[in-house]
């Protein structure tokens, strides 16, 4: 008689500097990892994918992949959301880390073999001034990189000022003399600005030619997106804050260039490759979003080698959030993620592809300190987006 693997316990590690892993191990002994956390609400998530373990998972067969996904988003009477789809993103991760290590292929086998052999990468670059974007930016090209992300302000007024576009301008002329026309900068507006703020920062960044400007509005303000796409030549890019293929919908209409979906938010890799897979329809470009842990990283970088319309992958080390821990802390064989010019090479090993230090991600539990993103106000005392 077929033995079907059963999935016989579940466990979940809080890690510095913010991130939330997912253990998964079947009655014969396999394991799979994944990382399900929203940042600054690990411990919810924590406790959502507990939940959903005592309700769908004990005693499943892991191999069910879609079948448990379907069950974790649609049996319950309130579902998606942040937290929930985050719990079910690394859940699933982890199933398909289970999936490749059980027949002894990387992730990007199962789902159609790869489409390239190498993806490009971009790293962040900090720094209020000019000049320390400057500084970060020759690092990071030393490095060889040839691609960065930037924040382009600080906090917005409402309708930016002369000096508050001033500022925006300086730091992307910062970026663009020291990258040259050879490379690429992207400018993230954080959901800082109104819509008709983002209108007037893509302006003043239009002669610097960024490779794309990103979240130019909230994402409750997705149905505003047109307003930008409408008014700028630039490549808008938005989907961080987006959870299924009917929230990205709405961006994908309002003719957006690059849709970046996080495989730790967006129901994982099953959700996110139908998600890109949505976008080719559009002619939108994937660039999944990954300021996150490895095993956020190599969820990513599966979808990216079997992903066509993949364009570029975010990814953490030396991020200014990693206080405390770096990504490359808690696996046990480091080269796994190999750059090489600037691009991650694709990954060889079974399931995602990354081998956790488990001794240290268990030492590593519970030290972290709840990570929170800062509270801004305006001069008045009144809120302003961070």
């Amino acid at each position: 008689m077929e033995h079907h693997l059963k999935i016989a316990r579940v466990e979940t590690f809080a890690v510095p500097p913010r991130w939330l892993f997912c253990r998964i191990e079947t009655d014969d002994g396999l394991v799979g990892w994944g990382e399900p956390v929203v940042e600054g609400r690990a411990e919810t998530v924590r406790t959502a994918v507990h939940e959903l373990a005592d309700q769908f998972l004990l005693g499943a067969d892991p191999t069910r992949i879609e079948d448990l996904w379907q069950v974790m988003t649609k049996g319950s009477f309130y579902r998606g959301g942040p937290i929930l789809s985050s719990a079910v993103a690394g859940i699933d991760q982890a199933l398909w880390d289970i999936a490749g290590k059980a027949l002894g292929a990387p992730v990007h086998r199962l789902l159609g073999g790869p489409v390239r052999d190498r993806a490009r990468a971009y790293c962040w670059v900090g720094g209020d001034e000019p000049a320390a974007v400057r500084d970060q930016v020759a690092a990071q090209v030393e490095a060889g990189f040839t691609a960065v992300k930037m924040n382009a302000s600080g906090r917005m007024s409402r309708l930016p000022t002369v000096a508050e576009l001033n500022e925006v301008a300086a730091r992307a002329e910062a970026a663009r003399e020291v990258l040259g026309p050879a490379r690429d900068f992207a400018v993230d507006l954080h959901g800082r600005f109104s819509a008709a703020g983002a209108v007037r920062a893509a302006g003043v960044l239009q002669p610097y030619a960024p490779m794309f400007v990103e979240e130019p509005v909230l994402p409750e303000y997705t149905h505003l997106l047109e307003r930008v796409t409408g008014a700028t030549s630039l490549p808008v890019a938005t989907g961080e804050r987006l959870y299924s293929r009917t929230d990205v919908l709405p961006a994908l209409r309002s003719g957006i260039a690059v849709l970046q979906p996080d495989l730790s938010h967006a129901g994982g890799i099953s959700e996110s490759r139908r998600i890109a897979s949505l976008a080719e329809t559009f002619d939108v470009a994937i660039a999944p979003h990954c300021p996150l842990g490895p095993l956020a990283l190599a969820a990513s970088l599966q979808l990216a080698f079997c992903t066509p319309n993949f364009l570029i992958q975010e990814q953490s080390i030396g991020i200014h959030y990693n206080k405390g821990a770096e990504l490359l802390d808690y696996v046990a064989d480091r080269s796994v993620f190999r750059f090489e010019a600037g691009d991650l090479l694709r990954p060889t090993g079974p399931g995602l592809g990354v081998e956790i230090d488990e001794k240290a991600v268990r030492a590593a539990d519970g030290s972290t300190t709840a990570w929170h993103n800062p509270l801004w106000r305006h001069g008045d005392g009144g809120f302003a987006e961070w």
